[in-house]
């Protein structure tokens, strides 16, 4: 609790306290109080002192600023650093300033009054952003033809494309809102933004994106940010998964100091950057593990296909065979039924054997190729197809033979052919009384 003699907070100091404890994580009160005592209620000095204290660096910031600084706490979340300008000194100054201040409100009322009116006559033309990227590629050609091209690398892109590439990289993104007819717009791109130092800086650590306030794009973003005064910066980063404005600095700033507070800001936000990261290599990691499971997850189920499908072939393959095997056995089964039928009707069909005592008649021995022996008597003037159906009749026949006679060897033209349609007679095949002819089996051939 604070000693009695202590003075009471004003409500600005309260917000500097709370914003001073969030930015350095200090437990205690009155430390983070004495200090802010000690560097006359500075926020910025305070913290990097600390941060210096931490890492054993010595202090640096123990001197009073030699420009006054004021700190916009409205919202402790975003650094807000606002330079105010210098008062006016001695007589011949106060003097100047009070003569003119008249003056100066009487304009700037007039022309506020102006403007206000002229916004019921005749729409704000930058209200409606139809090129913005030649909005931007005009502001970085006037800014070339008047200051130089010894300054930071503008981003030549749309404002929203800038911020999807700071999200992307995960990099900070520094805006600059360029004010044409603000007094102190020349001086801070001459002095400041062209210097080497800082354009050196700017260009190692963030995207830099700019536009001037009279283009579309650069009002349409002037209206998003909602600056107070020019020049004015804004820093933005990728902060709790959103595109946050972490940090404004507003009006004429030194370089010295422009680095010194985008330094402070970089390192007050560089844990949520770094945790973003993190989060998000993370989740690329889960990602490519979750591609990679889902690859071998796909091999193993086109394996599993392929085995699957390779079955399905050799069982259809081997049911093919079976059913191939079951028809050939069918076929066979048809094949012997057709010649068993056909056998009998051929021995249903033969003309009655004549007895023994025909004298017109011929007496034959058939020798089977199994070596069995078949006697049977013909008539002379039969066909020689008739003997050619009794063999063929016999159960033990073979289904194609020929008939030959043993010496000498010939083959006897049992079945009609093209050059003899009617095969010849017993008789007029040279055949004697008694005969022995053998039955050669032409299956094989």
């Amino acid at each position: 609790m604070a000693a009695p003699e202590e003075q009471e907070l004003s409500q600005a100091q309260t917000e500097k306290l709370l914003q001073f404890q969030d930015l350095t994580g200090l437990e205690s009160m009155d430390q983070c109080r004495r200090t802010l005592e000690q560097h006359n209620w500075n926020i910025e000095a305070a913290v990097q002192d600390r941060l210096n204290e931490q890492e054993g660096v010595p202090s640096v910031f123990s001197p009073p600023p030699a420009r006054p600084l004021q700190v916009n706490t409205t919202d402790h979340r975003v650094y807000s650093y606002i330079v105010s300008r210098p008062q006016p000194r001695g007589l011949l100054g106060w003097s100047y300033y009070l003569i003119m201040l008249p003056f100066r409100i009487t304009y700037y009322t007039l022309l506020d009054v102006f403007r206000f009116a002229l916004r019921f006559i005749r729409p704000d033309p930058r209200g409606r952003v139809t090129d913005p990227v030649g909005d931007v590629m005009s502001f970085i050609r006037n800014f070339e033809e008047k200051y130089g091209r010894s300054h930071p690398v503008f981003y030549q892109g749309t404002y929203s494309q800038a911020l999807n590439d700071a999200k992307r990289e995960l990099r900070y993104l520094l805006v600059y809102l360029h004010g044409d007819d603000h007094q102190d717009t020349d001086e801070f791109c001459r002095s400041t933004l062209c210097s080497e130092e800082v354009l050196t800086f700017i260009n190692t650590r963030m995207l830099f994106w700019a536009c001037s306030t009279s283009k579309p794009e650069g009002y349409r973003v002037s209206q998003a940010l909602r600056e107070n005064t020019y020049p004015f910066l804004a820093m933005i980063m990728l902060k709790d998964r959103k595109m946050t404005v972490v940090g404004r600095l507003e009006g004429l700033i030194q370089p010295e100091d422009l680095i010194n507070q985008l330094t402070f800001i970089i390192e007050a936000n560089q844990t949520y950057l770094m945790s973003e990261r993190l989060e998000r290599e993370e989740r690329n990691q889960t990602q490519v593990l979750r591609q990679q499971q889902d690859e071998a997850y796909q091999a193993s189920l086109l394996a599993d296909q392929a085995k699957e499908k390779k079955k399905r072939e050799e069982q259809e393959q081997k049911r093919q065979e079976e059913e191939k095997a079951r028809q050939s056995i069918l076929a066979e089964e048809r094949r012997r039924r057709t010649l068993e039928e056909e056998k009998e009707r051929k021995s249903e069909c033969l003309p009655p054997e004549p007895p023994l005592d025909d004298q017109d008649s011929v007496k034959i021995v058939f020798k089977l190729p199994n070596n069995t022996r078949v006697e049977r008597r013909f008539l002379f003037d039969q066909s020689l197809t008739v003997i050619y159906d009794f063999v063929f009749s016999l159960k033990e026949t073979p289904e194609k033979f020929q008939i030959v006679t043993n010496f000498p060897r010939r083959v006897l033209p049992c079945l009609p052919t093209e050059e003899q349609p009617n095969p010849p007679t017993l008789l007029d095949a040279g055949l004697s009384r008694t005969e022995v002819l053998f039955v050669q089996d032409l299956t094989d051939d």
